[in-house]
């Protein structure tokens, strides 16, 4: 089974090719500081080949979400170090994804400053969870060239902080219409100036970000994830193809490790003038860099995946949540748990680190 097999990524070697996803899990304090429960969470599936971190945000003014966490404090890297050494011990791999939620926040828990974003443009027909609950979204601050210089350091320090941490490595947050891939989108991003109208102009955010990165921790340490198809966040593309092939044909002239590449969710229905293709198919094949598929898989289609060898390693979310010990459990075919998503987001312990091992 290919999925158990040993795999490579840039320098390091996973000792399966099962990567567990992102998913926010919302256990952070106030301060965006992770505690014993995180620690207990994360080494739990250090069974994984790899790991993704929770989106982890770059700056105070990257900030979404309350209770989510930042790799910006001294007291936040503080922290995380105390996962990525009991991952570390347990002989696990984890990587930090780096975030930045431009509008997809609210001045509620943004000390009542508004987001900012590509252009002044509201995400519409959803509501954002504040810590005074659902609130529409607000119309956010367009963001200046000044702005947009200082958010591209801001990752540059980040990842710098991630690998002071002990991290392994850092992914760059370009899915999900959260900030990078609002530029991308025509829904988000109006503007005129070299940020905005042409595709290269609206591709050049992420390209920079990625450079930045590359050149701060190194090419080998450094990937992306990217949901073309995936419309979450309001994000709706002119002609989302020659986006995202253009931006991948750029992608291919810098040095890193690899692509992260998401599947359209059937829950998100994509807007009707967008194709019908796989996206791995259609954009995995293009890409130089390790692919690594993303989104509604299990072990039956992630083996089917990896046969068609364009995706060297498929990650799981939900999966890996309800399971932390995903691989074994799949090596002996045995029974899943099934994930409680009442306990998805906040809490304490329950459904955060009391999903039973199949040694429990």
């Amino acid at each position: 089974m290919k999925l158990l097999g040993k795999a490579t990524l840039g320098k390091l070697t996973l000792k399966n090719s099962m990567v567990m996803s992102a998913m926010t899990r919302s256990r952070a304090d106030l301060n965006g500081v992770v505690g014993d429960t995180t620690v207990q969470y994360y080494t739990q599936r250090a069974s994984a080949g790899m790991m993704f971190t929770e989106a982890i945000r770059i700056s105070e003014e990257a900030t979404g979400s309350p209770l989510t966490p930042g790799i910006y404090a001294p007291e936040q890297i503080t922290a995380w170090k105390k996962v990525t050494q009991a991952v570390h011990a347990h002989g696990g791999l984890i990587v930090a994804q780096l975030w930045h939620t431009g509008r997809a926040g609210h001045s509620i828990d943004r000390n009542g400053k508004l987001p900012l974003a590509p252009s002044a443009r509201p995400i519409t027909g959803a509501q954002h969870f504040t810590s005074q609950g659902a609130k529409d979204y607000e119309t956010p601050q367009e963001i200046t060239v000044a702005e947009i210089q200082q958010t591209i350091r801001d990752y540059g320090q980040a990842a710098k902080n991630a690998i002071e941490a002990g991290f392994d490595g850092v992914e760059l947050h370009a899915a999900n219409g959260y900030l990078p891939s609002q530029f991308l989108a025509e829904s988000a991003n109006q503007r005129t100036d070299d940020y905005g109208g042409s595709i290269p102009n609206k591709v050049r955010f992420v390209l920079e970000v990625m450079q930045e990165l590359i050149d701060v921790v190194g090419g080998d340490k450094v990937g992306i994830k990217l949901s073309p198809f995936h419309p979450y966040g309001d994000m709706v593309l002119d002609d989302p193809t020659g986006t995202y092939t253009y931006l991948i044909e750029e992608l291919n002239k810098l040095n890193f490790a690899y692509v992260e590449l998401m599947k359209r969710s059937p829950y998100f229905p994509s807007p009707a003038h967008y194709p019908a293709d796989d996206e791995i198919a259609l954009f995995g094949s293009r890409i130089k860099q390790t692919v690594i598929a993303n989104a509604g898989y299990d072990k039956a289609s992630a083996e089917t995946e990896l046969e068609k060898d364009i995706a060297k390693l498929v990650s799981f979310g939900t999966l890996f949540l309800a399971n932390p010990d995903l691989p074994k459990r799949f090596e002996l075919d045995a029974e899943l748990n099934q994930p409680d998503r009442a306990t998805m987001f906040g809490g304490g312990a329950q459904g955060y680190i009391d999903y039973p091992s199949l040694n429990n």
